[in-house]
């Protein structure tokens, strides 16, 4: 299972989409598809008598008729299927440690009791230590929009993750990457009065753009093919990411691990809420 493109599968609408996402991620980059269903985990309003027979049967189902529209959709795709008895997080968790990704099915905006109530996707974003894609059950097209939207917040290492996804997303669908930089200044910190000509924005802003091609410097002759946008707006970084996203086919953001109470954070919380687009959560090692 080592570097490829794994699918969760719950048996419900919401993994149609995830199934042709990652079938087209695995397509674009020349990875193997790996598809998994828990048949444990299987949800309790499902039709279907308590035997663990029916629960593999209908498994069994599900996995077929992935791998069938994956192939559909890309002949040739070397695609393979596992139905196990474990918990859906734990699975998910253990084979993401040997993916280059996975991807995960959501069913839609505004599901907030099911969010605290903690779902499957949810403790899997919090635990993986590859890539997580979360794709919404109305999503129709897979990068459907001319951009991958990129949240760089911090330089150094441990956003150099983040940014390699975004970047080889990017040069796998021949697409631009919008690299998203928001600011505020410290608090209780007047403006220093400038020349008339000059806005009071103008300092932190040059310095923050030039923060930013810094970071970017190095992504930029790593992906010559890619076209870069930077793009800097004064505000929170929620904000900003979820404004920047108009155009966006996927945005990224990283997570940090070792985060308790809240292993996710209120910067992906909010995203994975809001974003008109599929959302790749990238751990930062």
């Amino acid at each position: 299972m080592g570097g490829s493109v794994v699918v969760g599968l719950d048996g419900l609408g919401n993994s149609v989409p995830a199934v042709r996402w990652g079938a087209e991620e695995a397509a674009a980059r020349g990875l193997p598809l790996h598809l998994l269903h828990a048949w444990t985990s299987q949800p309790l309003d499902l039709p279907l008598a308590p035997e663990a027979t029916n629960k593999q049967r209908f498994g069994a189902e599900v996995l077929g008729t992935a791998e069938a529209m994956a192939l559909r959709a890309h002949p040739g795709l070397s695609v393979t299927t596992e139905q196990v008895a474990e918990q859906a997080v734990d699975a998910l968790v253990e084979r993401g440690g040997q993916a280059m990704m996975m991807v995960l099915g959501s069913r839609g905006h505004g599901a907030i009791a099911g969010f605290l109530l903690g779902s499957v996707s949810l403790h899997v974003l919090g635990r993986a230590q590859c890539p997580v894609v979360v794709v919404r059950e109305e999503e129709t097209a897979v990068y459907g929009r001319p951009e991958i939207v990129v949240g760089v917040q911090e330089p150094g290492t441990k956003g150099e993750g983040v940014l390699d996804f975004a970047f080889a997303a990017a040069e796998a669908h021949h697409l631009a990457v919008r690299a998203v930089r928001a600011w505020q200044p410290p608090a209780g910190v007047e403006p220093v009065p400038t020349a008339p000509a000059s806005s009071p924005d103008d300092g932190p802003a040059a310095a923050e753009e030039e923060m930013l091609s810094g970071i970017l410097a190095p992504w930029r002759a790593k992906f010559p093919g890619v076209g870069v946008i930077a793009h800097i707006r004064r505000g929170r970084v929620a904000a900003v990411l979820l404004e920047a996203c108009a155009q966006a086919g996927l945005l990224v953001v990283g997570r940090r691990v070792q985060r308790t109470p809240m292993p996710l954070g209120p910067l992906v919380l909010a995203v994975l809420h809001h974003s008109p687009c599929p959302v790749a959560v990238v751990p930062r090692l």
